[in-house]
């Protein structure tokens, strides 16, 4: 429920800060000359202490508008900071070991929990997992090239989640670097490499270290260490 919250309020803040600069290119010359070049934040800051007065002129009307849009971004940002804390607080009750686990943070546990639990008649295998969060390769070969493609199905959230641990580990993880390197000098692109690691990751005992479902209780964590970087 309280991802549902944030992904609504994000979605809200984003759209308020994309309305901003869409307001900037039509405002008048002088508030665009004072507003242009700003960082989203100092925008936002800028825009909500803006005072328009009467509206009296185009250049009133514009300054309320932005300074309606600046305090909306502010709000949500306040309200996602508010359920951000909590789902801080949930995620190492529900999963203190997937939270453990290296490049896992609150949210990405949170999406990964949510796709297990609404789910626990598909958690048979870590295959089975790896197709629920649209991990699982699928066979794109033809003739002589053997290739697999990127599976677009799955839980997007949960994907998300996953892609975002593997890039973590992209850059904190020796073992995932030297993955990297190896399969850089194989011939394998970033967004393979990519795909290999979030691959791997999903198959790595996530969910049984987080132990969040009939799957993960009772069993042992399970690396495979000898084909991914986990």
């Amino acid at each position: 429920m309280l991802r549902v919250a944030r992904r609504s309020a994000m979605k809200a803040r984003t759209q308020a800060a994309n309305q901003l600069d869409s307001l900037l290119v039509t405002a008048p010359d002088q508030l665009r000359a004072q507003l242009r070049g700003l960082e989203v934040d100092q925008l936002v800051r800028v825009a909500a202490a803006l005072r328009p007065g009467e509206l009296t002129s185009p250049l009133a009307a514009t300054k309320l508008a932005l300074r309606a849009l600046g305090r909306r971004h502010q709000a949500l940002s306040a309200e996602l900071d508010r359920l951000d804390s909590q789902l801080a607080k949930l995620a190492p009750k529900a999963a203190p070991g997937l939270l453990a686990r290296r490049g896992v943070g609150p949210q990405t546990a949170a999406a990964l929990l949510i796709a297990a639990g609404d789910n626990p008649g598909r958690l048979r295998s870590d295959a089975a997992f790896a197709m629920l969060c649209g991990a699982s390769p699928l066979e794109a070969s033809s003739g002589k090239t053997v290739r697999h493609r990127l599976n677009r199905g799955g839980d997007r959230q949960a994907n998300n989640a996953l892609w975002v641990i593997a890039t973590c580990r992209m850059s904190c993880d020796q073992r995932t670097k030297n993955y990297v390197e190896r399969r850089t000098t194989e011939g394998k692109s970033k967004k393979d490499i990519i795909r290999c690691l979030i691959g791997g990751v999903s198959r790595c005992g996530l969910l049984r270290a987080g132990s969040c479902s009939r799957y993960v209780s009772g069993g042992r964590p399970r690396c495979l260490a000898t084909r991914w970087p986990v």
